[in-house]
């Protein structure tokens, strides 16, 4: 496959994504494609033809197929790849649940965007948050080298034996997915003394052996023993996670915690944030700290399962945390924010104010001004009602759309 040697090379996001698939020897592809994930399987695709990679790459006629064929593959015992985005993430979900309740390890990327309607292609997670709960294993990522690394790092976690379940590695799209990035790229023959080839512990499909193998209809008891199952192994997956990234680093020099602190250490003000977004974050943290403002920003990387010590031991010991969901989940707010508290629940010294926020939907860009403005309501304490992200000349829009008695005919001709 022509690495020599490791390489540092310019990137988009995507590309990163099919060269992390390239080199963890993925076997098959089945795709779909959709905006702004296609030049993902557009690569692999032209690296199956050339040779480049062997096996076999398919094009699928829609995503349900797609995430169902992905699923029958890894039954077989060989390295799968898929991705997807936004509506065609929705129209998998029921094969996407079937999957996760198969224990069938692969990676799957997602480029998040919006969801209809409206409709846009510009990011935000209220695509990546309809699956938290289905059983895949849950990475974000904030850059480019991340989302190669986290490939690898995904088939190392979801292949091992206390495991044995889907990892979805989560991208911006365009924000991500078209940024290039300088990634560096590892001699191959290292990747292979981390990854080495795909044997699964679980029988699998061949020709030699005839086998049967089936979803059967179960009564309660016997259906509630398999999903403890599924969430014994998913929560097990943090550890592994954490031992995967130690070995990671001694091969790549590159760890990756749970969570990411990033100038932590006597923050008054804490923002917390995941994926491409949180560069922003970082960018108005040392801002705010030359301006003599104290902040912080604590970056979410798995997602699930949900690291709900990492998470309460970083945040507590601030006073002010703001939680930025990139989402809303109408009539409730951010989707985050309720897990976080939670995960606060039953701490002494858990912050005095927790701030929802609700920014960056459909890639609306998140200022520095915003991050001013998230400051001030926490100084404030008006903590109660999520705080919304608007631009200046959003601001009059929204306060006379707050005052209106809005039926659906009154809500569009406003």
């Amino acid at each position: 496959m022509g690495i020599d040697s490791s390489k540092r090379l310019m990137l988009t996001g995507n590309k990163a994504a099919a060269w992390g698939a390239r080199l963890a020897q993925v076997e098959y592809v089945p795709a779909f494609p959709i905006t702004p994930q296609t030049e993902i399987v557009e690569t692999l695709a032209k690296w199956f033809a050339d040779g480049t990679l062997k096996g076999k790459f398919t094009n699928m006629d829609s995503e349900h197929s797609m995430f169902m064929a992905a699923g029958a593959g890894a039954a077989t015992g060989v390295r799968v790849f898929t991705a997807s985005s936004s509506q065609g993430i929705l129209h998998g979900m029921e094969s996407i649940y079937t999957i996760a309740g198969w224990r069938t390890p692969m990676v799957v990327v997602n480029v998040s965007r919006a969801l209809a309607t409206p409709i846009t292609l510009e990011p935000d997670h209220n695509d990546i948050m309809s699956v938290r709960d289905c059983g895949f294993i849950q990475l974000h990522a904030e850059t480019c080298q991340e989302i190669f690394d986290f490939i690898l790092i995904g088939y190392k976690v979801a292949e091992d034996p206390f495991v044995c379940l889907p990892v979805l590695v989560n991208m911006d799209g365009f924000y991500l997915s078209f940024t290039r990035e300088p990634v560096l790229i590892p001699n191959e023959q290292k990747i292979k003394k981390f990854l080495p080839e795909f044997k699964t512990s679980q029988p699998v499909f061949k020709a030699s052996q005839p086998m049967a193998r089936a979803s059967a209809v179960f009564g309660g008891s016997t259906y509630t023993y398999f999903k403890i199952q599924q969430d014994l192994a998913n929560r097990q997956a943090e550890e592994v996670f954490l031992k995967t990234s130690k070995e990671f680093e001694k091969h790549f020099g590159r760890f990756y915690d749970v969570v990411e602190k990033f100038n932590m250490e006597g923050a008054e003000f804490v923002f917390v944030m995941s994926n491409s977004f949180s560069t922003k974050g970082k960018d108005a943290v040392l801002k705010l700290r030359r301006q003599g403002i104290k902040a912080g920003l604590l970056k979410l990387r798995l997602f699930r399962p949900f690291p709900a010590t990492a998470i309460a031991d970083a945040l507590c010991g601030h006073d002010n945390v703001a939680i930025i969901d990139q989402n809303l989940a109408p009539g409730m707010g951010g989707i985050t924010y309720p897990e976080i508290v939670a995960s606060l629940y039953d701490r002494k010294n858990r912050p005095q104010n927790i701030l929802s926020v609700i920014g960056g939907l459909g890639g609306k860009d998140i200022t520095e001004g915003d991050f001013l403005s998230i400051i001030e309501k926490l100084k404030s304490s008006e903590t109660k009602q999520p705080f919304y992200l608007f631009g200046k000349k959003d601001e009059e829009n929204f306060e006379r759309l707050q005052h209106l008695a809005i039926s659906n005919k009154e809500a569009f001709q406003s």
